[in-house]
C-alpha cells in the first residue's frame, strides 16, 4: 500500500489573473523600442510548474536573473495552451518560455514553431480512496475499469461496491498522459465523474469509497486527503519502473520555447533538465529525468 499524505497546493486565482495579464502585455515587437524586462517569465501546466517553482532559487543563481513562474493549478490544459502562447510571444525584450504535462506531436511543434525540450517522464498515480482494500491491480483490470467492463470492486478483490470512475480528460487532442490508459475519451465508461482539475480530482475521490482516479505523481497531497496509489501488476509508480519500462501509466513533461531561445533561456532550461536541484526533485516525486546529470 502506497499512501500519499502532505501539504496540498489550494486554487491559486491571484496567479490565474497575473497570468492573463502577463499574456495581455505583450505588445507587438517594434511597440515600444526602449521597453526592456530583466525577468525571465515561465508559464505553463501545473505539474511542470511544480519542478520548475522547487528549483527557482538554484535556475536565478545559474542565470543571474529573476524568474517569474506561473502555473499553479491549471485547469483543463489551459496551462499548456498558456506556456504555447507564451513560449511563441518571446521577444528581444521579454524572455519568455513555457512547460507543459503533456507530450506535443510533431505536427503541433511543426504548427506553432517550437522547440521542445524534455525534462522527465512522471508516473501518472492510479488512485483509490485509503479504506479501499484493493492495493494492487494488473494494467488490464485498470483499463477494464476505465473502460465499464469492471464496474464493481468485488470483482477486483475488493468490497462487493460500484466503482465510482472519476476521470480528467485534458488536451484530448495531444498525445500520451492518460491516454497510457486508454486512447481516446469515446473509449471511457459512459457514466462517470469528469472534473477540470487536479484538485477537484482529488477532492471527488475522497467523497466517494468507490471511487478511482488518476493524476500524476508531483501532486502534493494535503493532510487530511484519505487517499492512497495502486501498485500496477505489484509495481510502484516509481522512477525505477518507469526506467525499466515496467509501469505503464506515465506522461512527459517539457519545457518548451519559440526556435530563438535566448541564451540565458537555454541556460535556465539546461540547468532544469541536468542539475543538481533537479535531480534532488526527480527523486523526490518519482521522476524519470530524460538527460545525463551534472554535478
Amino acid at each position: 500500500m502506497w499512501i500519499l499524505s502532505s501539504p496540498r497546493r489550494q486554487a491559486d486565482w491571484a496567479i490565474l489573473a497575473t497570468l492573463l495579464m502577463s499574456c495581455l502585455a505583450f505588445a507587438p515587437v517594434g511597440a515600444d523600442e526602449n521597453a526592456t524586462d530583466d525577468v525571465l517569465l515561465g508559464v505553463g501546466a501545473h505539474f511542470a510548474w511544480i519542478v520548475f517553482d522547487a528549483i527557482e532559487a538554484d535556475l536565478e543563481a545559474k542565470t543571474g536573473r529573476k524568474i517569474s513562474l506561473y502555473g499553479k493549478n491549471s485547469m483543463l490544459g489551459a496551462g499548456c495552451n498558456a506556456a504555447i502562447k507564451l513560449a511563441k510571444q518571446a521577444t528581444e525584450n521579454r524572455e519568455t518560455f513555457g512547460f507543459v504535462c503533456c507530450p506535443l506531436s510533431a505536427e503541433e511543434v511543426e504548427r506553432e514553431g517550437l522547440i521542445v525540450h524534455p525534462l522527465a517522464l512522471e508516473p501518472i498515480l492510479i488512485l483509490v480512496r485509503e479504506d479501499n482494500p484493493v492495493d494492487n491491480l494488473s494494467n488490464a483490470q485498470v483499463r477494464a475499469i476505465f473502460l465499464g467492463e469492471i464496474s464493481n470492486w468485488q470483482e477486483v478483490g475488493g468490497a462487493d461496491k460500484p466503482i465510482v470512475l472519476v476521470t480528467r480528460l485534458h488536451c484530448e487532442n495531444r498525445p500520451g498522459h492518460w491516454k497510457t490508459i486508454l486512447s481516446s475519451p469515446k473509449d471511457f465508461r459512459k457514466t462517470r465523474l469528469n472534473v477540470s482539475s487536479a484538485a477537484t480530482m482529488i477532492q471527488r475521490i475522497n467523497d466517494f469509497s468507490g471511487a478511482i482516479g488518476h493524476t500524476g505523481s508531483t501532486w502534493v497531497f494535503a493532510p487530511g486527503d484519505r487517499v492512497k496509489a495502486l501498485s500496477i501488476n505489484g509495481l510502484k509508480p516509481t522512477a525505477a519502473n518507469l526506467a525499466n519500462a515496467t509501469y505503464p501509466f506515465f506522461r512527459q513533461l517539457s519545457a518548451i520555447t519559440n526556435r530563438t531561445p535566448s541564451a540565458d533561456i537555454l541556460k535556465l532550461i539546461r540547468e532544469a533538465q541536468h542539475g543538481p536541484a533537479f535531480r534532488r526533485v526527480a527523486q523526490k516525486y518519482e521522476l524519470l529525468p530524460l538527460g545525463p546529470q551534472v554535478q
